[in-house]
């Protein structure tokens, strides 16, 4: 499974069967999932087409919840919040299941 971030996450969180590509150093495409930020999304918007299955899940990192309501417009798939960003993989594994199965 390929994501690509647009914001800065470690990828020392994330499985080893995952390939974990950085949006601002280069991407293949095809990008199953996409991870962005508050900061990010308006970039994420202009390049998706360019980056993204045709099927793909995206999932925000939000700080707070102005963040939450500011998403909340642009169909984010799934959200997690920053200081629970260790748990990467469980929310992953949950949209891999849900929606790209």
């Amino acid at each position: 499974m390929k994501i690509v971030t647009f914001c800065e996450v470690d990828e020392s969180l994330f499985n080893p069967e995952f390939t974990v590509e950085y949006f601002h150093t280069g991407t293949s495409g095809e990008a199953d999932i996409v991870i962005l930020n508050i900061d990010s999304i308006f970039e994420f918007e202009e390049n998706k087409s360019k980056i993204c299955k045709e099927k793909f899940v995206s999932i925000a990192v939000i700080e707070d919840e102005s963040d939450y309501d500011a998403f909340k417009n642009f169909g984010i798939d799934a959200w997690i919040k920053s200081s629970d960003i260790s748990q990467i993989n469980n929310i992953i594994n949950l949209v891999n299941k849900r929606f790209l199965s």
